[in-house]
């Protein structure tokens, strides 16, 4: 056997040799001699492939960019720190297991023995920092901990937006804006004056918690994506009793914004007692999806409603004082210096009220506006609780763990070797006594948080006699759950994901890895099904119109890449009738508002016909159906060309990766830093996820990481990242894996030792360094 190559580094602080085998897809396999060492290596490594990415999620969580990006990027320092935790550190480490605090220490000195090394070997610095003129910096363990805003909770906008919309257009407007499951009705909460939120308010949040925060030093305009149902992610697993391998199977695909680097970066830590892969954040020790030598384990979100916006009446003599109760109570005023590159420091005073961060003082009307979120209390660092599940051995362990998982709020599924199956919620979810948390509440006392709900307060389900679990943020509480009393949460995106993932299942008795591959990868659309079922038997003498209709009428409703009816579909849905109905239905005015309309509450409203159609509700419902899919023949022919038999979704649908800093780049360097394109199927509303941009359809969420699970036949398991493992442009795993996940392809998942040997290309020794 031909020897691979082998670096050896010597570290300080490290106390045992540690190897790393980094396979041909560019996943370390980490070999230690104790669980310190395999995460000090984890951190280590992940500097060495991704030392930019985590050094700016570190300054972005700490509110530290503008030192790096000048003057501009203050007003995001600020925010971010207003969103920091700030309480006991002691309560904070506990929740995420006994092991936590001790293994994000090991983690955190990894990281740090990188970073002196690049001060060392400067030619490893990586090319980021170079085009930018900056360094990376030292870690603390409380680091990764105390910067919540990397994951958002829900559901501040939509307070926002509701409350604007009843203060311009009254309550019933706001039937337009969000389907609410299960059966409410929305009232404006005692003492509440809906008034339009000052925009400030939100440009404050978004500040803080927008992916792309090193893209610009603004809030980037809403994402423009056809509808608010792209952030979301699938999964489900199957019993032995519906598997030909005998063994459960187990699907993992979560849903974010694409980035480059990729958010998810795979790892396998291997230690006495502990034998863990997977697929967590780069910045994060751990794993949150994969398996260890016992179970499988995903995860997908659940959107419980974990924070609230507040509205306070100020002393009109004394802004900092705030009406409670009887009287006034002062904020807390916190003081603190912001770094700027190239000046001095920028001091700001922070304000917090009893409820949390101040987001906005409008002196003009009297009123502060306030957070209150789940982040500010302990156990709610993103995706850190799974810290305490990656040893679990069975159902009854993993669930243990969850009770200290506070955001996000997430759907868990886990598959072991013994055949069992489960599904759990996690989340830390505020107990609402006397309101529902659609919209802002006065800050007065009236509306407090009684206590939380943990994991073992929310739904769940153990071998199901059905054989199989899934999830896709569909509404999926028990009909028996008591949503009244333990108001988790009323707005959900679109079930179409899930629909098509049940039908599926259900059709098929037996599964096997391969089909399970299969059906992440498909591209049937529910929203297509029911749409073109009201186009049927509709007749038109407008041509264009008559030209889609026809074009629809035999379609499969399979939105691929090569589909010509998918590409009319996905424009007549995305920019025509989904804004046609909301200008049909509602206000003038109240579409601008909505950038990100609910896609399953159109297509109710046309399945019903809704009275506000008219008096002749499914005539005028068909005339709008006819008159937009005119107009959107005639935007896909533009687009496309004149003949439709040339047509397909993926000329226009494409998938790219683009770098943050690519726009700073010279063009020989941007070409490097930039991936794609490549033309993909599906859409926000389909198993294989793709959401796309309406304004040039390009693909910018769904996809990026999927896992197929073979529960204990381990080795005989896939994957997928993309673009690659790797953040160094130079690297050949920077790229690598693109052109697989654009095909909608898998590379192995190798676990055992002998198959990672086998697929290994380099070997990294690190050893403690001579005192």
């Amino acid at each position: 056997m031909t020897a691979i190559p082998t670096e050896t580094i010597a570290l300080s602080g490290l106390e045992d040799e540690v190897e790393i085998l980094v396979d041909r897809w560019g996943v370390p396999h980490i070999y230690a001699k104790s669980e310190a060492g395999a995460f000090f290596a984890q951190g280590f490594n992940a500097g060495r492939d991704r030392l930019w990415q985590i050094d700016m999620w570190r300054k972005r969580g700490l509110g530290l960019t503008a030192g790096d990006l000048g003057p501009a990027y203050v007003d995001r320092d600020r925010a971010s720190r207003l969103l920091l935790y700030r309480g006991d550190m002691a309560a904070e480490w506990a929740c995420y297991g006994a092991d936590a605090k001790a293994w994000t220490t090991a983690f955190v000195a990894g990281i740090n023995a990188y970073v002196d090394l690049v001060a060392r070997e400067p030619d490893r610095l990586p090319v980021e920092f170079r085009l930018l003129g900056t360094k990376p910096q030292k870690w603390q363990p409380e680091d990764v901990v105390r910067c919540r805003t990397h994951a958002r909770v829900r559901n501040l906008d939509s307070e926002v937006l509701r409350t604007d919309i009843i203060a311009r257009f009254g309550l019933d407007a706001d039937r337009l804006h969000k389907k609410i499951q299960p059966e409410w009705t929305v009232k404006v909460p005692e003492g509440l004056e809906p008034h339009v939120i000052p925009p400030e308010v939100m440009k404050a949040y978004l500040l803080a918690t927008e992916p792309n925060a090193v893209g610009t030093a603004e809030p980037a305009e809403p994402l423009d994506i056809g509808s608010a149902d792209s952030f979301g992610s699938n999964n489900w697993t199957l019993a032995p009793s519906r598997t030909n391998t005998g063994r459960a199977i187990m699907a993992s695909d979560p849903h974010r914004v694409h980035e480059l680097p990729s958010l998810r970066y795979m790892a396998h830590l291997v230690a006495p007692g502990l034998d863990v892969i997977g697929a967590g954040e780069a910045s994060v020790p751990g794993v949150s999806l994969g398996h260890n030598d016992r179970i499988a384990f995903s995860l997908t979100i659940h959107p419980s409603d974990q924070e609230d916006l507040y509205v306070y009446e100020l002393d009109p003599a004394d802004p900092d004082l705030y009406r409670y109760g009887e009287g006034w109570e002062r904020m807390t005023t916190v003081a603190e210096e912001i770094p700027v590159r190239g000046g001095a420091a920028v001091a700001t005073d922070l304000k917090f009220t009893r409820h949390g961060p101040v987001l906005h003082v409008d002196r003009a009307a009297n009123r502060a506006y306030a957070i209150r979120t789940v982040w500010m209390g302990p156990g709610t660092a993103a995706y850190l609780a799974s810290l305490g599940y990656i040893k679990a051995k069975n159902w009854q362990e993993y669930v243990a763990a969850l009770e200290g998982w506070g955001a996000p709020s997430t759907n868990h599924l886990v598959a072991d070797v013994d055949g069992n199956i489960g599904w759990a919620v996690a989340a830390m979810v505020p107990k609402r006594p006397n309101w529902d948390g659609l919209m802002p509440v006065p800050g007065d006392g009236r509306y407090e948080w009684a206590g939380l709900t943990h994991s073992s307060g929310l739904p769940r389900s153990y071998n199901p006699a059905g054989g199989w679990l899934g999830t896709a943020n569909q509404m999926n509480l028990p009909p028996d759950y008591d949503y009244k009393t333990l108001k988790t949460g009323f707005e959900w995106p679109n079930d179409g994901r899930y629909v098509r993932l049940a039908e599926l299942l259900e059709a098929k008795s037996e599964w096997s890895v391969a089909d399970t591959q299969g059906m992440q990868i498909d591209c049937g659309s529910i929203p297509a099904r029911r749409l073109c079922r009201l186009l049927a038997g509709l007749s038109t003498k407008d041509t264009a119109a008559a030209k889609g209709l026809k074009l629809l009428a035999g379609w499969d409703h399979d939105v691929g890449a090569d589909s010509g009816p998918a590409a009319l579909f996905e424009v007549w849905f995305s920019k025509h009738l989904i804004p046609g109905v909301l200008n049909r239905l509602g206000p003038a005015g109240l579409t601008p508002m909505v950038t990100v309309p609910d896609s399953a509450l159109v297509v109710d409203l046309l399945e019903k016909a809704d009275p506000g159609f008219g008096a002749d509700a499914a005539a005028a419902r068909d005339a709008l159906l006819l008159e937009t899919l005119a107009g959107a023949w005639v935007e896909t022919t533009k687009r496309l060309g004149a003949d439709p038999a040339g047509w397909a979704w993926g000329q226009i649908h494409q998938g790219r990766f683009r770098h943050p800093l690519s726009r700073l780049a010279p063009a020989k360097l941007k070409a490097k830093l930039d991936v794609g394109p490549a033309p993909k199927g599906g859409s926000n509303l389909t198993i294989n996820n793709n959401g796309y941009r309406t304004s040039d359809f390009e693909v910018v969420s769904g996809v990026s990481w999927r896992m197929v699970v073979d529960v204990g036949n381990w080795d005989a398991s896939w994957v997928i990242n993309s673009p690659g493992q790797s953040g160094d442009p130079a690297s050949p795993h920077y790229r690598d894996l693109f052109p697989i996940w654009a095909r909608d392809g898998y590379v192995p998942m190798v676990y055992s030792r002998a198959a990672v040997e086998a697929a290994a290309e380099q070997r990294i020794r690190l050893v403690p360094a001579a005192n």
